[in-house]
């Protein structure tokens, strides 16, 4: 691939886009590779966590201006998929946001279960500076990553963020000095290096499902279906028996 590098970290993979001469925009190029290696990850049993993060001092600087240039919808749709790719992995994914992630690299962040900050970090959607309307499900994901006030904020009035304010403002999990950012999210991942991929991908997939449950009855049935099939799993009877 040209413009996605892949290293593996013992359970974790660590997807870097890979094309700090343009700060890592993305191109059609770049949203195919990385449409594909994280479809391959996905299918990887030995992979249990991603980490995504920039090469050079951007995270990402949003759509190639090809893309922007062109802004048609065959375009758009095929940048729109890797942020959906991202947004649908069976696996947890956390960004790593070296700098600054802007309009379509900040969809690619916030696609992401969990956003790790540098101090260096810049979240900013700049959709109203272009001008073009927001795209990608930006607007959703936002809302749901923060809140209406913050949402609108970035969007309508071109507000960007900072990594500390950011982490305080939940859309980053936490703010970290530069050089321990990737560390940060590799040792966050480390912590799955023991629990069964199954397992994992279940309780993704019921933080998925979460916010369309009626109530919290209907949350604790699904929860309990789950949960009693888990016990079955060798690696939870074999807890009990270490454990003796």
């Amino acid at each position: 691939m040209k413009t996605v590098r892949i290293e593996h970290v013992g359970p974790t993979a660590v997807v870097t886009l890979d094309d700090p001469s343009c700060r890592n925009a993305i191109s059609l190029t770049m949203a195919a590779e990385l449409t594909d290696a994280l479809t391959g990850l996905d299918r990887d049993e030995s992979v249990h966590a991603v980490v995504l993060t920039g090469s050079g001092s951007a995270f990402c600087a949003g759509a190639d201006r090809t893309v922007l240039r062109t802004a048609d919808e065959s375009a758009l749709r095929q940048v729109y998929s890797a942020f959906l790719t991202v947004r649908d992995l069976g696996l947890p994914t956390i960004a790593a946001v070296n700098g600054p992630a802007v309009g379509a690299g900040f969809n690619l962040a916030l696609a992401c279960d969990v956003r790790v900050a540098a101090e260096s970090a810049v979240f900013d959607s700049r959709f109203i500076s272009i001008p073009i309307h927001p795209g990608g499900g930006h607007t959703w994901m936002l809302d749901r990553a923060t809140s209406p006030q913050v949402a609108a904020a970035m969007t309508l009035f071109g507000a960007p963020l900072r990594g500390r304010r950011a982490a305080e403002l939940g859309l980053a999990w936490k703010c970290v000095p530069d050089a321990e950012l990737l560390q940060t999210g590799i040792d966050m991942c480390d912590r799955l290096a023991d629990a069964p991929v199954g397992l994992i991908r279940e309780i993704k997939e019921t933080l998925r499902i979460a916010p369309g449950y009626a109530d919290h009855r209907e949350a604790n049935e699904y929860e309990l279906r789950r949960q009693v099939a888990s016990t079955e799993r060798p690696e939870y009877r074999k807890s009990f028996d270490s454990a003796r």
